[in-house]
């Protein structure tokens, strides 16, 4: 179980990610978190260097799909001025909404990569379906109490992973 919450590569945020050597190793998906991982969630929109990013992706033909655990209301008014699909309420990490996503982009498991900002929804639902994993730095401290529960374990999982020499980085946290 516990191997299942170790993500597959860990960047400092989405815009450290090699998504040419991505788009080299048969990625053509990528499913990505809202909140913390994208934007603050506190912020209703995308910023312009948002955009540029998921422009640049895209013209790699790319696909994007966001999958968050948020309401309908916050990842709608987020998703429909770019444009990108969505799957709202995704009850992460339970499969069904990757699934669903895999369907809507119409990608195979080795072609899709899961980006988020959590070990206990994004890592672990995407780990369970066997598809690639990519763990961010949160973009912000303001959190739920839902999500701050969950930092509390990962804490806990990463000093677990240090002790092991399984962390592929280092800690910023």
């Amino acid at each position: 179980m516990l191997k299942m919450l170790i993500p597959d590569h860990y960047a400092q945020s989405i815009y450290k990610i090699d998504f040419k050597g991505l788009k080299d190793r048969g990625i053509r998906a990528v499913i990505v978190d809202l909140d913390n991982t994208l934007v603050e969630s506190t912020r209703p929109d995308a910023t312009p260097r948002l955009i540029e990013w998921l422009d640049e992706i895209q013209q790699m033909g790319i696909q994007v799909i966001i999958v968050s655990n948020n309401t309908k209301t916050r990842v709608s008014k987020f998703a429909y001025p770019l444009d990108i699909p969505f799957i709202h309420a995704a009850k992460k990490p339970l499969s069904q909404a990757f699934r669903k996503a895999l369907e809507q982009l119409q990608a195979k498991k080795e072609e899709t990569v899961v980006i988020g900002d959590q070990l206990l929804t994004d890592v672990l639902g995407g780990n369970r379906m066997g598809l690639y994993t990519i763990l961010v730095v949160p973009v912000s401290n303001v959190e739920g109490i839902f999500t701050r529960i969950n930092r509390r374990i990962e804490r806990l999982f990463f000093h677990w992973m240090k002790k092991r020499g399984l962390l592929g980085w280092e800690e910023g946290n």
